[in-house]
């Protein structure tokens, strides 16, 4: 039987040169999350960063579930086999891996949750339903917004958050990661009504 523990993964690329961009707002948030359940990332053999422990409080009252963060050691574009490996190792199931991404298609500062769909040109995202066999897993989106004017996309994930946006980054990952720990203690519909409706009020 499946491990009932919740694999959530930071997108991102590695390194410092890469640190601030846009692009790695995923591993920003799995750090804010390490932080809250006072753990530190350490090598995995899975080629990746691991940090484990109980996030939240469940409804009850009872501690939340154990979470096992990650944050691949690859490039973007090969975060499935880190992915797919933990998945192994930990004997989590796709409906209980959650990765946390940028998104272009949604406002800056906007969150939003699914499960399954396309990857909408996110080429991490392709590469982990192709090594995980399903796009059924959870997606936790973060609005980075569209590039200005006839900026490239690809330049556009690959810089650093605009001065104008800087500011408001730390509050963006702190409303990603609470709805990361809200997904793993009430479940994705509730983080639904909660962030969609927030968007469209």
């Amino acid at each position: 039987m499946a491990s009932s523990d919740w694999l959530i993964i930071g997108l991102g690329n590695p390194g410092s040169k890469y640190a601030h961009n846009r692009h790695n707002i995923g591993q920003m948030v799995a750090d804010d999350l390490a932080a809250r359940i006072g753990a530190t990332f350490s090598a995995h053999r899975s080629n990746a960063k691991v940090a484990e422990g109980r996030l939240g409080v469940l409804p009850g009252g009872a501690p939340g579930p154990r979470v096992i963060l990650a944050k691949p050691s690859t490039y973007m574009n090969t975060s499935g086999g880190p992915v797919s490996s933990l998945a192994k190792y930990f004997d989590v199931s796709p409906d209980r891996i959650l990765v946390i991404h940028d998104e272009l298609d949604i406002p800056f500062e906007a969150i939003r949750a699914k499960v399954g769909g396309g990857e909408g040109g996110h080429n991490g995202l392709r590469d982990i339903t192709k090594a995980l066999g399903t796009k059924d897993y959870v997606r936790l989106r973060v609005g980075i917004g569209r590039p200005p004017g006839r900026m490239d996309v690809a330049d556009f994930v690959l810089k650093d958050f605009s001065a104008t946006e800087r500011g408001s980054v730390p509050f963006l990952v702190d409303a990603a990661a609470d709805a990361a720990e809200m997904i793993v203690t009430e479940g994705l519909l509730a983080t639904q009504q909660k962030y969609h409706s927030k968007e469209q009020a």
